[in-house]
């Protein structure tokens, strides 16, 4: 067997865990801040500004990670079904790969906006744009 064929084999189960951890998002986002994701790029304003708010609320990295990569999966997931893209894999980091051969990581997007440097809305937009030129 190849490294090719090992590679294209193991790409459909790189999209398995942030499938979990963005429909998690959705999930708590509705049950507890009763805010509706839709998987579409405007709802990226939202996460941005619940991100936002927990950061100015002070909470501890450590507290919030798992939801951090929760709200970068989701993005992702916005990107993929905008553009086609495709989650891939390695050393247990995740990032998407859009058909122009681009990679994105909105997983760090979202710990970077948790640090008042980033914004998921920015990295979708840059990401279908990317796919336009």
């Amino acid at each position: 067997m190849t490294h090719a064929m090992t590679v294209q084999e193991n790409r459909p189960r790189a999209a398995a865990q942030p499938v979990r951890w963005a429909a998690d998002a959705v999930a708590t986002m509705r049950e507890g801040a009763r805010v509706r994701l839709d998987y579409s790029a405007q709802s990226l304003w939202r996460v941005d500004r619940m991100i936002e708010e927990i950061r100015r609320e002070g909470a501890p990295y450590a507290a919030i990670e798992s939801e951090l990569r929760g709200f970068g999966a989701y993005a992702g997931e916005v990107i993929a079904r905008q553009t086609g893209g495709e989650w891939w894999a390695t050393g247990g980091e995740h990032w998407l790969r859009t058909p122009e051969g681009r990679l994105w990581d909105p997983i760090d997007e979202a710990r970077r906006c948790f640090g008042g440097h980033g914004s998921l809305r920015l990295l979708c937009r840059d990401a279908v744009n990317a796919g336009r030129r």
